[in-house]
């Protein structure tokens, strides 16, 4: 009885939410609780883990070129690695988060995490600063990994696409907050202070982690059936269309995040562009109560195809600005369109996903981001040779309309039947 009520309550149709509840869940006051104690801890690890990212990556290269005499290639090797360590260690936490257990995991995380941030103190050479990067980004990894996959889980079902796009602002903030620390603490203080905040940050999120309460989880019968080496021990299958849609949105964004100085320099506008990832975060602030709740009300297409659109549009926009006013226009358009993707399509990857596979969903989700986030700006910068930055953005917003139709073929059009199918399963 309670398994036919299980699938009758998130069974699919047009009247339906897109992450469907009882009608008194979505419709009225009773609907179940989103700002726990355990899911506003969650998100604010999350914040915290991403701040000392921002924060690190607007001065860890300048520091290495103070302090060792670093080349600019050596400078971002030191910038760079941070990022693979990243990818590393979401591939193999995403694997056994649940054997370890998720709080568990999010504690070693963290606690690696405050670890390797005390090595920026030994000054030893270029060399271990570069194994130092590593390691930071390989801890940073697991912690978030587990934050998020710790936050999906407390996250109501019926709620899910409006929690998730809450969780996600907790680093857009820091995307915007980071930069200014770090910028701001390079001018006016020492890296020795900088590297103690981000220890001291790492002390804090691993206290507050501590009293983290994580609902177990029944673990479905035969979960370690599959030895040895399998692609899906590692990544999780029924994410990976939509995590490429988010892999190759992000190569997009990862033009601005990188090249955003350089055109501003090009065009004259060097004083806006420092506002430039303000807006950015004020747009993606505003838009995502209304985004994530109209996602679990409409489905996922509902977002997609309008963001799609509207981040095309801050490309094309950005590759015309010829005043302030149009640079931050752009700003505020690609923040509508990239910020809602990144949360909507995380909260599909979850959505595909059994509960027991639920972090490596998340971490299958990240590597994909983090790999065009990563990876980005050394493919594009081969095209900005021929192209110069202005035509490369309207190339760019041509590519994100490519992106949109490959969307409807791998998810779009069979977002209901995917969906349903999902919740048959769990």
């Amino acid at each position: 009885m309670l398994k036919r009520n299980h699938k009758q309550a998130y069974h699919w149709n047009k009247t339906t939410p897109f992450f469907p509840g009882s009608d008194t869940d979505t419709l009225t006051k009773n609907k179940p609780k989103l700002w726990t104690k355990d899911f506003i801890t969650a998100a604010a690890i999350n914040f915290l883990l991403t701040l000392v990212f921002y924060l690190l990556v607007v001065t860890i290269a300048v520091y290495a070129v103070a302090q060792y005499d670093a080349s600019t290639s050596e400078a971002g090797l030191v910038t760079g690695l941070f990022i693979i360590g990243v990818l590393i260690g979401r591939l193999f936490i995403g694997r056994i988060l649940d054997q370890i257990g998720r709080k568990r995991t999010l504690i070693i995380g963290l606690a690696l995490f405050t670890l390797t941030a005390s090595l920026y103190f030994v000054e030893i050479g270029l060399s271990f600063l570069v194994v130092t990067r590593f390691l930071h980004g390989i801890a940073l990894g697991i912690a978030s990994t587990a934050a998020g996959t710790i936050a999906a889980q407390i996250i109501p079902i019926s709620r899910k696409g409006e929690g998730i796009g809450y969780f996600s602002m907790s680093a857009t903030l820091a995307a915007a907050v980071g930069p200014f620390i770090g910028l701001m603490m390079s001018q006016y203080s020492s890296y020795s202070l900088i590297f103690t905040l981000c220890m001291l940050l790492g002390v804090f999120t691993l206290i507050v982690s501590l009293f983290v309460t994580v609902p177990p989880m029944e673990q479905p019968p035969n979960l370690d059936a599959k030895k040895g080496f399998r692609i899906s021990n590692y990544i999780e299958p029924k994410a990976v269309p939509i995590a490429f849609i988010t892999f190759a949105v992000s190569l997009g964004y990862a033009s601005v995040l990188s090249f955003i100085n350089f055109y501003a320099l090009e065009i004259d506008l060097v004083e806006t562009a420092s506002f430039f990832f303000l807006v950015y975060a004020i747009s993606i602030l505003v838009s995502r109560p209304f985004t994530g709740r109209l996602m679990d009300l409409k489905g996922a297409n509902f977002i997609m195809y309008p963001a799609f659109l509207i981040f095309a549009a801050g490309l094309f926009f950005l590759s015309t600005a010829d005043s302030g006013v149009d640079l931050l226009i752009a700003a505020a358009l690609i923040g509508l369109g990239f910020g809602n993707m990144q949360s909507t399509t995380q909260a599909v990857a979850i959505k595909l996903t059994p509960p027991h596979r639920m972090g490596l969903a998340t971490s299958t989700f990240f590597i994909f981001m983090d790999a065009g986030l990563g990876f980005g700006p050394y493919l594009l910068g081969f095209l900005i040779a021929s192209t110069g930055y202005s035509q490369l953005y309207a190339i760019l917003s041509g590519f994100i309309l490519a992106v949109a139709a490959l969307y409807y073929f791998l998810y779009g059009r069979k977002e209901r039947a995917l969906a349903s199918a999902s919740l048959d399963e769990n």
